[in-house]
């Protein structure tokens, strides 16, 4: 027995269907989907493992500080994350729009809210621009991407992304503050 999505992600979904299935529809076009692709699979875990274990030489003097700080955010964030997908349950546009919306990619499981890849994107963007300010102009841009890919691929709606976003950031600033 599926488990039942609260009442405001079904009210949700339909104010936000339409919107998603457009700027789905712009994945027919095969360069802007494998674009979509590559960012979702960066967005998975490479760029923000490779940044994790990066910080030792980036930034010698408090590198592997910022390694365990970066990695314990991360797993922490994880774990929330997951708490709150398996108990809001909200499937994804691409089940709940069936025909209607496109997936172009394999998802992991049905749920949607929130964005996972946006929240790791906006968290460590967040930290970075504490840390290592100079690797925002790389890491803004490739944080959009990601968060932009999850919808242009039919795997989230707008308010899953703009969520993830608003629980990344709120990781990330926690991290700062908690790390002093």
């Amino acid at each position: 027995m599926r488990p039942r999505a609260l009442a405001v992600f079904d009210r949700l979904d339909l104010l936000e269907w339409r919107l998603c299935q457009r700027f789905a529809s712009l994945s027919l076009y095969a360069p802007w989907l494998a674009t979509l692709r590559l960012a979702s699979r960066l967005g998975d875990w490479p760029v923000w493992v490779l940044l994790i274990a990066a910080q030792p030489l980036l930034q010698p003097e408090a590198g592997f500080a910022y390694l365990l700080q970066y990695a314990t955010t991360g797993i922490v964030a994880i774990l929330v994350y997951r708490v709150i997908k398996t108990r809001l349950c909200r499937e994804r546009p691409f089940i709940t729009f069936v025909n209607l919306i496109q997936c172009g990619e394999p998802a992991r499981d049905r749920y949607s809210f929130p964005s996972g890849h946006t929240m790791h994107a906006v968290m460590f963007c967040v930290l970075i621009a504490a840390h290592a300010p100079w690797l925002l102009p790389l890491l803004v841009p490739l944080a959009a991407l990601i968060a932009l890919s999850r919808v242009g691929l039919g795997l989230h709606y707008i308010s899953d992304v703009a969520a993830g976003a608003a629980i990344g950031y709120g990781f990330g600033l926690a991290s700062l503050y908690l790390a002093g």
